[in-house]
Order: C-alpha cells, then sequence, then structure tokens
C-alpha cells in the first residue's frame, strides 16, 4: 500500500515557476514507478510526465516539454515536479501517482492516486 500526498501548488502569474512535491509513504516506494497528471476544469484527466523507480527512464508531455522536470529521491520517498515558464494553460489540479511494473505512461497502470493540488497562472 502506497499513499501519497501532493503539495506545492498555488497562484502564480505565467512565466513564473513552482515546484510540486508528492510525499509517499511505505517502505517500497523505491520500487514504484511515479507519474504526475493533471485535470483541467472541464477536461479529461492527461498525463504530465512520469519516472521509472531507478530514475532512469523519464517520460513528458508535449505540452510540458523543456518546461517542467521530474526527479525523484527515493531516501525522502518523494517525487518532485519542478515547473518553469508556467503557461495559463497550465492551470489545473496536479496529481501524482504510483505504478508498479506497469509502461509510464498508461494511466490506467497507477494504482495509488494522490488528492491532488491546484496550480493556478494568472496571465
Amino acid at each position: 500500500q502506497v499513499q501519497l500526498a501532493e503539495s506545492g501548488g498555488g497562484l502564480v502569474q505565467a512565466g513564473g515557476s513552482l515546484r510540486l512535491s508528492c510525499a509517499a509513504s511505505g517502505r517500497t516506494f523505491s520500487r514504484y514507478n511515479m507519474g504526475w497528471y493533471r485535470q483541467a476544469p472541464g477536461k479529461e484527466r492527461e498525463f504530465v510526465a512520469a519516472i521509472n523507480w531507478t530514475g532512469e527512464s523519464i517520460y513528458y508531455a508535449n505540452s510540458v516539454r523543456g518546461r517542467f522536470t521530474i526527479s525523484r529521491d527515493n531516501a525522502q520517498n518523494t517525487v518532485y515536479l519542478q515547473m518553469n515558464s508556467l503557461k495559463p494553460e497550465d492551470t489545473a489540479v496536479y496529481y501524482c501517482a504510483a505504478n508498479y511494473g506497469s509502461p509510464l505512461y498508461n494511466q490506467r497502470g497507477y494504482e495509488y492516486w494522490g488528492q491532488g493540488t491546484q496550480v493556478t497562472v494568472s496571465s
């Protein structure tokens, strides 16, 4: 069982930066692949970024590549999402999720989800 708790969301102006954190409970965090997803009002939840359990494989959505960076600290049971050059279209609730052995980009493979943190980017 893995419990996830996101933090770091907030209101920022376009062009600004935020760093999201996702703290995980459980002794086996280091064996889980981790992902970030987001859901804007009226839209489906979409993939943002993912990192495998070793940190060696990383994927980004085209819309965030070059602006967002995912990383993990297995000693701290935490995964991060550094978001730079934020745009109004990045406004959404951001969720972190964990999967054990499933493809990084397959939303249905993620077994555990956090409650989400709101990111609002003003123009």
